[in-house]
């Protein structure tokens, strides 16, 4: 690459290789001047103020990429189902939401991404739900020019791994509940579950297709869990009785159901006693009595994924012990905050 520098007052009628930014602290950050830009007399001021005392005219030599072509052509690998790239401003790609959803980021492809020189992809944490125009991750290169080999790189990893940033959308799922609990069932305490999945059915987009309430009858649970399925439901959540204790019997039940367990136990608190399990394929959750009480527990983690189409494994499972702890704080800020990631 070879660069010449020019005096901005004898740069008139040259034209900008590369986009140039303006910074006001508190009121504006972004370009001042974008590639391509023919420069006029009246710039020359403008060029001064933003500090610029020369510009540089750059003259890319054979196997050399300007910024902006290296990081639209990682766009194109990086970029998946139902987001958006911007045009290059500044030397940045942003990636954004282009419709509301479970943000998928395939950590293992970044960090690769990552390790070659000079390239960066910047993203929020993934499974989460993120709204239409979310910004969701910035594509850039260090320098304002690069080898060739290093977008191919990049392009060669994109191409190994699939698109690294996507959305998928949430489907309506039928969902039917059972509270267990004798305590509930024979009326001696108020139910303060119903009230919590009718609230998360909608928030995420479900169909509350029943609500029903037992009595600690692993039978009549079993029987439950399997007139739901008849009905059509897509996902069965048994709420209560999932201690170690005799008398809870919701465990038992699901496995009567003859569902195939994938986890009964998970490193999430609040949720360690949760489980889940598949009766050919309908989930089947079994929700321990933190959900009454705690705003935020492992269903809020899960209940996206699983109405995203997501079949969860145990090794999922497992994995959401690295920043599976609740800090119960006193204003919940979920999803902004680091439950869950």
């Amino acid at each position: 690459m070879a660069i010449r520098q020019v005096r901005v007052e004898d740069a008139v009628g040259m034209v900008l290789g590369h986009d140039m930014s303006k910074i006001v602290p508190g009121e504006y950050r972004g370009p001042a001047f974008k590639k391509g830009h023919i420069i006029r007399q009246e710039d020359i001021c403008h060029l001064k103020n933003i500090g610029k005392e020369h510009i540089y005219l750059i003259e890319l030599t054979e196997g050399q990429v300007h910024e902006n072509d290296a990081i639209s052509r990682m766009a194109k690998g990086i970029a998946g189902e139902n987001v958006t790239c911007t045009e290059p401003a500044e030397g940045k790609i942003n990636v954004k939401a282009s419709q509301a959803g479970l943000l998928k980021i395939n950590r293992e492809a970044a960090f690769a991404v990552n390790m070659v020189e000079h390239a960066v992809l910047s993203t929020l944490h993934g499974n989460q739900i993120v709204e239409s125009d979310t910004l969701v991750a910035g594509i850039k290169v260090v320098p304002l020019v690069v080898d060739e080999s290093m977008v191919a790189e990049v392009e060669k990893i994109c191409a190994q791994y699939g698109p690294i940033v996507s959305v998928k959308p949430l489907n309506k799922l039928k969902i039917g509940v059972i509270i267990t609990g004798n305590e509930v069932y024979y009326g001696r305490i108020q139910d303060k579950f119903a009230p919590v999945f009718e609230k998360k059915a909608a928030h995420f987009g479900g169909e509350l297709v029943g609500m029903m309430y037992l009595p600690d009858d692993k039978e009549k649970i079993t029987a439950a869990i399997l007139a739901y399925k008849e009905q059509g439901a897509e996902i069965i959540i048994a709420s209560g009785g999932m201690s170690v204790d005799p008398d809870d019997v919701t465990p038992d039940a699901i496995r009567a159901t003859g569902a195939q367990v994938i986890s009964y136990g998970t490193p999430v608190l609040p949720g360690a006693m949760f489980m889940l399990a598949y009766l050919d394929e309908v989930a089947v959750m079994g929700m321990p009595a933190c959900g009454m009480y705690a705003k935020t527990t492992v269903l809020d983690l899960l209940f996206p994924r699983i109405l995203a189409g997501e079949r969860i494994t145990k090794s999922d499972i497992a994995n959401m012990g690295y920043g599976g702890l609740c800090k119960v704080c006193p204003t919940c800020t979920f999803p902004h905050c680091p439950f869950g990631k």
